[in-house]
């Protein structure tokens, strides 16, 4: 299973709605998203020309790296994000509303099988050394063997295209404990995204986010969203009803999921306020 942890408001654009939302993965809690890979790749492709006395590659490259970091917002992948934990204390404090929200659990198999094309399941690695990466292999491989550096390198773009996607899946080692898994979409990359986006709109601001539809990936797989729903826990400090939720899913729609449902059993301590 691959557990999301969230609130009863986003709990309900899933299993009443059948929409997930992806984020912008620049927002969330690590403040080194995607620019962790990005510079451990920048690093490990400059120390490499150093000690091959191409300082002035080097030099170069930096710079390349320095601009496209500036355009980072274009390069913005968008996630959904679980964790193999069930029940988890720390998952609840972060991302399920200090316990008050709800945790679905969902088939990794069945979601995996829905993928494909501009979407993908990715496990997140938790490093900040890209040596022997291979895109730092073929960046250096790249860079060395021309005559001189220039952003009109041939297959340099692609590279950074890749590279960009690839930072999705990395974050800081500090948030190893998490066994993150992402579903992710990289917008830019293809001609043939189309999903359109929205905007959540609060009090404090706006916040853009891709609306995948998980009745419609189901379907191609003859399968409906109580499927891939495996379970459903209320959250350790949560004043939710169970017999309201029960009633709530029928209504919606949804009953093979009423049986699904249990209780957390994590002691976390109730917000004092």
């Amino acid at each position: 299973m691959l557990y999301h942890y969230t609130d009863f408001a986003a709990f309900d654009g899933i299993i009443r709605c059948g929409e997930l939302r992806l984020n912008n993965i620049l927002n969330m809690n690590d403040a080194s998203e995607m620019r962790l890979f990005m510079n451990g790749i920048c690093r490990a492709v400059c120390e490499k020309l150093r000690k091959n006395d191409a300082l002035e590659k080097s030099r170069k490259l930096e710079a390349f790296f320095r601009k496209e970091m500036e355009e980072e917002f274009h390069y913005s992948a968008y996630a959904a994000c679980f964790s193999r934990y069930r029940d988890d204390a720390s998952q609840w404090e972060r991302y399920g509303h200090l316990g008050q929200g709800v945790c679905i659990a969902f088939h990794e198999d069945l979601m995996q099988r829905m993928m494909g094309g501009f979407v993908s399941l990715q496990k997140v690695f938790y490093q900040k050394d890209m040596r022997g990466h291979r895109i730092a292999d073929e960046l250096y491989r790249l860079v060395k063997g021309s005559p001189a550096f220039s952003e009109e390198l041939p297959h340099l773009q692609e590279l950074m295209n890749d590279a960009w996607v690839q930072s999705a899946a990395f974050k800081h080692p500090s948030f190893a404990g998490e066994r993150e898994v992402r579903l992710v979409v990289s917008p830019f990359i293809s001609d043939e995204f189309t999903i359109e986006p929205r905007y959540h709109v609060t009090a404090e601001r706006i916040k853009k986010y891709y609306p995948l539809d998980l009745n419609r990936l189901c379907a191609r797989l003859n399968k409906r969203l109580a499927d891939l729903v495996g379970g459903i826990i209320i959250g350790p400090t949560s004043s939710q009803s169970l017999p309201i939720l029960q009633d709530y899913l029928m209504d919606c729609g949804r009953p093979m999921l009423k049986n699904k449902i249990s209780m957390s059993e994590c002691p976390l301590r109730r917000p004092t306020s």
